[in-house]
């Protein structure tokens, strides 16, 4: 009897413990991606019409707000947060820019994974450079009318993503 209590205690207390560090580490991550995305271009979105990846326009849809999300295929946070963005791009306007790739290895890549979001191809990093990008993935959330309400530099969860996206179509 005496054994079992204190294994309860230790199982009590590890999970005080591990629940803290999972707080402190949210905390932690959120203070360093306002940091990071300080320094992001916070301007309107001014992008009309885009060549997709496949050689298709894209066309932005001036009713629904949109997420632009800046990644790379050598970047291991961005491989990690490629499902949430495929997640996304089902309910919500989606267009996502890999930079500093070739476009056999995007399109291996999107493959590979099962992915089918809109891919714009930003080989020398224009796109990057005129949206301040210093770090991926870095993800952009505009409202309808192209104002930017949300930036985050880092992974972000597909829950946070679709509260953002929910709040930006208000």
């Amino acid at each position: 009897m005496k054994q079992e209590r204190n294994i309860t205690q230790k199982l009590k207390y590890y999970a005080k413990e591990i629940a803290l560090f999972l707080i402190t580490m949210t905390i932690l991550m959120n203070i360093i991606s306002l940091y990071k995305s300080s320094d992001l271009n916070k301007e309107s979105l001014n992008l009309v019409n885009i060549t997709l990846i496949d050689g298709t326009e894209y066309t932005f849809n001036n009713d629904k707000p949109i997420l632009i999300h800046f990644w790379a295929t050598w970047c291991p946070i961005c491989k990690l947060e490629a499902s949430n963005i495929q997640t996304i791009s089902k309910n919500f306007e989606v267009l996502t820019i890999v930079v500093k790739s070739e476009k056999e290895e995007i399109v291996e890549y999107m493959k590979e994974n099962g992915l089918n979001y809109n891919v714009v191809l930003d080989k020398s990093g224009v796109l990057a450079t005129e949206f301040n990008i210093a770090a991926y993935p870095t993800t952009f959330i505009y409202d309808k009318e192209k104002n930017l309400l949300f930036s985050e530099v880092g992974y972000t969860s597909t829950f946070g993503m679709w509260i953002r996206m929910f709040w930006a179509g208000f």
